[in-house]
């Protein structure tokens, strides 16, 4: 032993060293270091980005600035009806080049503001928002931002609207070039002239025509901040067409743009504080959409560009209108030619053919829409948009800014029912629990008024009344209370299942008198969810889509149970009271057409008589039919008293009868209802006359005899009294065709009996 190693040992207390062995790496983690060393994952980094700089410079030699030819590539699209003839086919574009001296250049500063602020400096794309491009279409979320005036511009002329990697790449490389080989002023007028701005208006001068009715060097700053603003979502964005949250959009936007351009020193403070917001002129028609045509247009486009954004082959609204308007579509929609043919002839037969403005100043102001559904498939396949698209470009059948009023009602009683909810005293929700039907009775709940108390139509006193009579009725005092009973949150929520747009919608008393905005094509969806025993039925306009370069998906328009069967089946048979027993008598039940067809449906009339409506439904088609006051000048909500002769215009009288018309019309034959209930049906009708205004005490026509009996008053099936002929079933009683027994009396008109609303308890102006 050496002297070294003698004095180590003597350390460690004369014991000798052993060995040094080599630690055996951790199970596998050693190996996964030397492998994942920081020199490593560096030099494979740097290494990816020098791959990507020569696979980006490989790509930037062979990409070459195509030669741009958009108006060859626009297509037409042809429109075809269910069974393949065709409807229409769109043709020439709208289009008309200006040079970029002839637009202001405040507007052209509108337009920077709005897209790309610094599009004079930057090099014409946007890195960060074309990564963001990359990843999302590589990942299939689809959406993107932040394309520069430059990429968009290359886009709309010299690429396709097609989301993939290949074409933002291409999209990405032409860009810059076009940058570096053209002027800003250059490809600014090329973006201007080139963009979709809506109304069929392909660049600048045909949108300032088209929503101004001036030549583009004749745009005001406002105006020009509002095409700017319409490039985001140009459907939406049409004043002439928008929801009230499209306006609301609308406005936000054109603010954006103004302030925008007063950050950028674009526009003098005074000059934005007095900025006003410039309300578009009424679009015109087009060559070839008179008629219904436009509006069957119209709905198949919105739908397939809803389409497109919602299974990412676009990126935005205003990228899915770019795509269909530039063609080569073949749309095939739902609509039934005969089922069609019929509607329009009912609507022209039973209200316009009978309208005459010359006379009655108000007549000029009456609108009317209306959609048919298949509740089996969801098929709408028929549609009134109005009196012709060329006359008045909105269509009636899915604008959604009129309230539906009573027809909302059967949505309340929905709620209860499925969710076996009962009275403030603790009693189960049904078809025969008793409410006070006093008018402007104060609502209550938990022994608390809630402040609200809504009068019944002409301050009509019902006293003790079963749900179904107050049904037949329309009476708001009951339906006000039930929907606090019931929560008016789950109301709401049970629309909103139901197929309603319940986006601001608030849950508050007053909704139960249908004081929200909607359309006949979302209350067609509603009432084909009940007929179809709760399972959601969305109307769907279109039946296919095909394309030369690409295929769309569109989802089935019936979808699971959103209701139980049994919610959905009561308020059906209740609703059969209605026809028989209640506000559509005159125009439904006595309908000699009728031949003994089961029928269940609802009226409606809205605060101040703004809007009538009859929604109702034979176990094959849905129907909601809708009148509309709009002011012919100004196009906004009127009454409609004194239309067409009448005091008043109800849900019981025109759209009762267009909907019969056309319902008992297009029979092949008869049907009953396959209902699935515990709660019995429609009570008995009624053979006197109409209740007192004022007293307080139940008229002995709304229980059949005296007060409500405990038939009434249960949960038990009617009785032999109250099926006025064999029924199928015991449930299906009363929406059997009427006997005699049921007109032994003049029964009330369609247009004086309790349809609803009114005293003030609604907004004017929803």
């Amino acid at each position: 032993m050496g002297r070294a190693d003698e004095r180590r040992a003597r350390q460690r207390g004369g014991r000798r060293a052993a060995p040094k062995r080599r630690r055996p790496a951790a199970d596998g983690k050693g190996r996964i270091r030397r492998l994942f060393t920081w020199k490593k994952i560096l030099g494979t980094f740097f290494g990816l980005c020098l791959l990507g700089m020569g696979a980006f410079a490989v790509l930037y030699m062979m990409i070459q600035i195509p030669e741009g030819n958009a108006d060859a590539r626009l297509q037409s699209n042809v429109y075809k009806y269910s069974d393949g003839t065709v409807l229409t086919r769109d043709g020439d574009r709208n289009r008309e080049i200006v040079d970029l001296a002839k637009v202001p250049k405040d507007v052209q500063h509108a337009f920077v503001a709005a897209e790309n602020k610094t599009f004079y400096e930057d090099s014409g794309v946007d890195v960060k928002g074309t990564a963001r491009g990359l990843l999302n279409t590589l990942s299939g979320k689809g959406a993107q931002g932040g394309s520069t005036i430059t990429q968009q511009y290359v886009k709309n002329y010299y690429l396709t609207q097609d989301q993939t990697v290949t074409r933002k790449l291409k999209e990405l490389v032409i860009s810059l070039k076009l940058d570096q080989q053209k002027s800003k002023d250059y490809i600014l007028a090329g973006y201007l002239n080139t963009s979709y701005y809506g109304r069929g208006a392909y660049g600048i001068q045909a949108a300032a025509q088209a929503y101004y009715r001036v030549d583009a060097e004749d745009l005001t700053v406002p105006q020009g901040a509002y095409l700017a603003a319409l490039l985001q979502a140009p459907s939406q964005y049409d004043w002439a067409v928008a929801t009230e949250t499209g306006k609301k959009l609308a406005k936000e936007r054109w603010n954006y743009v103004l302030d925008k351009m007063a950050e950028q020193d674009w526009l003098s403070a005074a000059d934005r504080k007095a900025a006003e917001f410039p309300v578009p002129e009424e679009p015109r028609g087009v060559a070839g959409m008179q008629g219904q045509t436009g509006y069957l247009v119209d709905a198949a486009n919105d739908t397939l560009e809803k389409q497109l954004v919602a299974d990412g082959t676009a990126e935005d609204a205003k990228q899915a209108a770019a795509m269909v308007e530039a063609g080569g579509w073949t749309i095939t929609l739902n609509i039934d030619k005969k089922k069609q043919a019929a509607l329009e002839k009912s609507v022209k037969a039973q209200l316009t053919g009978k309208l005459d403005p010359d006379a009655r100043d108000v007549d000029a102001d009456v609108q009317a829409g209306a959609v048919s559904v298949d509740p089996k498939t969801g098929a709408v396949v028929a549609m009134y948009g109005g009196v012709d698209y060329l006359k008045h470009y909105v269509n009636n059948a899915t604008r959604e800014d009129y309230q539906p009023a009573s027809t909302f009602k059967p949505v309340i009683l929905a709620a209860a029912v499925d969710q076996d909810a009962e009275t403030q005293d603790g009693v189960p929700i049904t078809a025969n629990t008793i409410y006070d039907g006093t008018s402007k009775r104060p609502v209550v709940d938990d022994g608390v008024k809630v402040g609200f108390a809504p009068e019944n139509e002409d301050d009509a006193d019902y006293g003790d009344i079963s749900v179904q009579t107050a049904m037949n009725k329309s009476v708001n005092s009951v339906f006000a209370q039930m929907g606090v009973d019931v929560g008016m949150d789950r109301v709401v929520d049970v629309a909103g299942d139901l197929g309603m747009d319940t986006e601001g919608m608030e849950a508050v008393p007053a909704q139960t008198l249908g004081s929200m905005g909607a359309s006949p094509l979302e209350m067609a969806g509603v009432y084909a969810t009940l007929d179809h025993h709760g399972k959601k039925v969305t109307p769907a306009v279109v039946k296919s889509v095909e394309h030369n370069s690409r295929a769309v998906e569109l989802p089935d328009p019936v979808g699971g149970q959103v209701i139980s069967r049994e919610a959905a089946d009561t308020v059906t048979s209740v609703l059969t009271g209605v026809v028989d027993d209640g506000t559509a008598q005159e125009s439904v039940r006595d309908n000699p057409l009728r031949g003994g067809q089961q029928v269940a449906g609802k009226t409606g009339t809205s605060d101040n008589n703004k809007s009538a409506w009859f929604t109702g439904f034979t176990p094959t088609l849905v129907t909601s039919v809708g009148l509309f006051g709009e002011d012919a000048k100004t196009h906004g909500q009127v009454p409609l008293y004194g239309a067409g002769g009448n005091d008043r215009v109800n849900g019981g009288g025109y759209p009762a009868r267009i909907w019969a018309a056309y319902t008992f019309g297009v029979m092949t034959q008869t049907s009953t209802f396959d209902l699935d209930t515990k709660q019995g049906a429609a009570v008995a009708p009624t053979t006197s006359a109409p209740p007192t205004e004022t007293t307080s005490s139940p008229p002995a026509e709304e229980t059949t005899s005296a007060p409500p009996s405990e038939e009434e008053t249960t949960s038990a099936p009617p009785t032999d009294e109250e099926t006025t002929s064999a029924p199928p079933t015991g449930e299906e009683t009363t929406s059997a065709p009427p006997t005699g027994e049921e007109t032994t009396s003049a029964p009330p008109s369609g247009e004086e009996t309790g349809d609803d609303d009114g005293g003030g308890w609604l907004d004017d102006d929803r």
